[in-house]
C-alpha cells in the first residue's frame, strides 16, 4: 500500500511543496483509498449497512469524501500553520465530523440503530487517523529530504518536546485498539447474521463467510499498519543517515560540521548536545591553532633574526611552497598525496624550515664573506639541529602531522635530486616531497633577494638557474610545476617584498 501510495502520489503531484508540506496528489490518493476501503469495510462490520446496495453505499461515500477532500484542501491551502505534525490530528477530526454527519443521515433516512451509527463514526475515525498518519509520515520524509538537500538544517532543538518513544507506543496501542474493535465488530455482526440464517451455519457456508470477513478486515488494517511502519522506518532512517553523514565528516576532521536536527525528540536532544560539544571543540581547536601559528611565527622570526635574511623570507617561501603544491596536485601522480589538508600542513610548517639556524654560531651564520670548508660543515648541521629540536617537541608534546611535516622540511630541504645535497645525501624520491618543494622555494627566494655577498637577481635569471638545476639539484616535476606558475611566484615576491629588496620581475 505504501509503495503504491508513494509512487502514484509523486506522479500526480511532483512539484515542490510549500511550508506546510501539503501535497495535493498524495492527499487525494489517501482520501480516495479510504473512501473505497470504507465502502467495503462498513458492510462487513455493520448489519444495517449491509442492507444497502453497493451502489448506495459508494454513492454516499463518494459524496461525503468529495466534500471531505474539498474541506481538507481548503484548510491546507488557507491555514499554513498546519505543519507535518498536525496531519494525523487534522484528518482524524475531519473524518470524525464527516462520520457523525453520515451517521445522522443514515439515522434519519434508514432508521439505523445507535450501535450501527457508532460503527460508522468509528470506521470514519479509524480511516481518518490512518490516512492522516500516512500523509504525516510521508510529509516528514519529504521534509527531511528537502532540508538535507536545500535548506540550512537546524542545529539546536526548538519548539515543544515530543517524545519519539511515547509516539511509537501510542501508535502501537491505537493500532491494536483499531484491530481489536474492528474484529470484535466483525464477530458480533457475524453472530447476528448466523442467528438470522441458521441454514447457512448448518451447511458450513456461513462459517466460511464469517472467516472471509475476518480475513478481509484484518488484511486491510494490517496493510495500513505495515505501510505506517514502513514509512516510520524510512523517516527514522533518513534522519539517522543525515546525522551519520555529518558525524563521518567530523571524524575526518571537519569540526565545523553540525548534526542536523529535524525534530525536538530524543534523537534531536542527542544531536543538540553533540552540536554543543562540537561548538566547544571547534572553539578549543581554533584557540590551539592560533597558539600554534603564533608559536610558528615567533620561532621562525627568532631564527631569521639571527641571519642576514629578513622576516618576509618566511612569508614568501611558505607561499611558494603552497603554490607549487597546488599546481602539482593537478597531476594524477601527486593528487592522492597533495590533498587540501596536506597542502595546508605544508603551508603552516614551511616557516620552520630554518629553525635549526638558532644552533649555528654567529661567527659562521653572520659571516659576510665566503665560508671556509670547516665553517660550511658547521652550517650544514642546521637541518639536523632543527629536526632534533622538533623531535624533542614531538616526544614531549605528542606526535602530530604538523610536527612530522615540519621535521621533514627542516631535515631535507637542502637535499638534492642527484644525491649531492646534505645532511644525508638522499637521492630522487628518497627525499620527501615536502623537502623537494621547499628546496626550490628556498633557492628561488635566495636568488631574487639581495644579500651582502650578491645583488638581487631578476625572476628570469633565477628561473634560468633553477631550470639548469632540473634533475640535478631539483626534482624535475617540481621544476616543471614552477615553470607553469612563474607569474604567481613573481606576484608573491612583489606582495611580500622587503623594504630594501631590489627585485626585478
Amino acid at each position: 500500500m505504501c509503495y503504491l501510495y508513494s509512487s502514484i502520489g509523486k506522479h500526480i503531484d511532483g512539484r515542490s511543496m510549500d511550508s506546510s508540506r501539503y501535497n495535493v496528489g498524495k492527499t487525494l490518493l489517501g482520501y480516495a483509498l479510504a473512501c473505497g476501503l470504507f465502502g467495503t469495510y462498513a458492510g462487513r462490520v455493520c448489519p444495517m449497512l449491509e442492507t444497502l446496495t453497493l451502489t448506495e453505499v459508494y454513492t454516499h461515500c463518494g459524496v461525503v469524501f468529495t466534500i471531505l477532500f474539498g474541506t481538507r484542501h481548503t484548510i491546507s491551502r488557507t491555514l499554513k500553520s498546519f505543519q507535518t505534525t498536525s496531519f494525523a490530528l487534522l484528518d482524524t477530526i475531519l473524518f470524525l465530523v464527516a462520520g457523525v454527519l453520515l451517521a445522522t443521515y443514515y439515522n434519519l433516512n434508514y432508521q439505523f440503530t445507535v450501535d450501527s451509527n457508532a460503527k460508522v463514526v468509528f470506521g470514519f475515525c479509524m480511516f481518518g487517523f490512518f490516512t492522516g498518519l500516512l500523509l504525516e509520515l510521508d510529509a516528514k520524509i519529504d521534509s527531511v529530504r528537502w532540508a538535507n538537500a536545500s535548506e540550512p538544517s537546524l542545529t539546536h532543538s526548538s519548539g515543544e518536546r515530543r517524545s519519539m518513544v511515547k509516539q511509537a507506543i501510542t501508535l502501537v496501542v491505537l493500532m491494536f485498539i483499531a484491530l481489536s474493535v474492528s474484529l470484535t465488530m466483525v464477530g458480533v455482526k457475524g453472530v447476528f447474521w448466523l442467528e438470522h440464517n441458521p441454514a447457512q451455519l448448518l451447511e458450513g457456508s456461513g462459517k466460511i463467510s464469517v472467516i472471509k470477513e475476518f480475513l478481509y478486515v484484518a488484511l486491510v488494517l494490517m496493510s495500513y499498519g505495515i505501510s505506517i511502519m514502513h514509512l516510520w522506518r524510512k523517516w527514522m532512517s533518513l534522519i539517522l543517515e543525515s546525522q551519520e553523514i555529518a558525524l563521518s565528516k567530523v571524524t575526518h576532521g571537519d569540526v565545523a560540521q553540525r548534526l542536523p536536527i529535524h525534530n525536538n525528540d530524543e534523537i534531536g536532544a542527542i544531536a543538540t548536545m553533540t552540536n554543543s560539544m562540537l561548538d566547544a571543540l571547534q572553539q578549543t581547536q581554533n584557540e590551539v591553532t592560533i597558539t600554534r601559528d603564533v608559536a610558528i611565527v615567533s620561532l621562525s622570526a627568532l631564527a631569521e633574526s639571527r641571519d642576514n635574511e629578513t622576516g618576509a623570507h618566511i612569508l614568501r617561501t611558505q607561499e611558494y611552497v603552497k603554490a607549487l603544491a597546488q599546481q602539482m596536485a593537478k597531476q594524477q601522480k601527486y593528487a592522492v598525496k597533495l590533498t587540501p589538508d596536506y597542502i595546508e600542513l605544508l603551508h603552516k610548517s614551511a616557516p620552520l624550515h630554518d629553525i635549526g639556524k638558532v644552533g649555528v654560531p654567529d661567527s659562521v651564520l653572520l659571516k659576510p664573506g665566503k665560508l671556509t670548508a670547516d665553517e660550511f660543515e658547521t652550517m650544514k648541521l642546521h637541518p639536523v639541529i632543527g629536526a632534533k629540536a622538533l623531535s624533542i617537541a614531538e616526544s614531549q608534546m605528542g606526535s602530530s602531522s604538523f610536527l612530522h611535516v615540519a621535521k621533514e622540511i627542516s631535515l631535507t630541504h637542502h637535499e638534492k635530486w642527484d644525491g649531492s645535497g646534505y645532511p644525508y645525501g638522499l637521492t630522487g624520491e628518497e627525499i620527501p616531497l615536502s623537502g623537494r618543494l621547499m628546496a626550490l622555494a628556498d633557492v628561488y627566494d635566495a636568488l631574487i633577494s639581495k644579500r651582502v655577498y650578491k645583488p638581487a637577481f631578476s625572476h628570469q635569471k633565477a628561473l634560468a638557474i633553477i631550470v639548469e638545476g632540473r634533475g640535478t639539484h631539483f626534482d624535475p616535476d617540481v621544476v616543471d610545476s614552477f615553470l607553469k606558475i612563474g607569474a604567481e611566484f613573481v606576484e608573491i615576491a612583489r606582495k611580500f617584498q622587503d623594504g630594501h629588496q631590489q627585485s626585478a620581475a
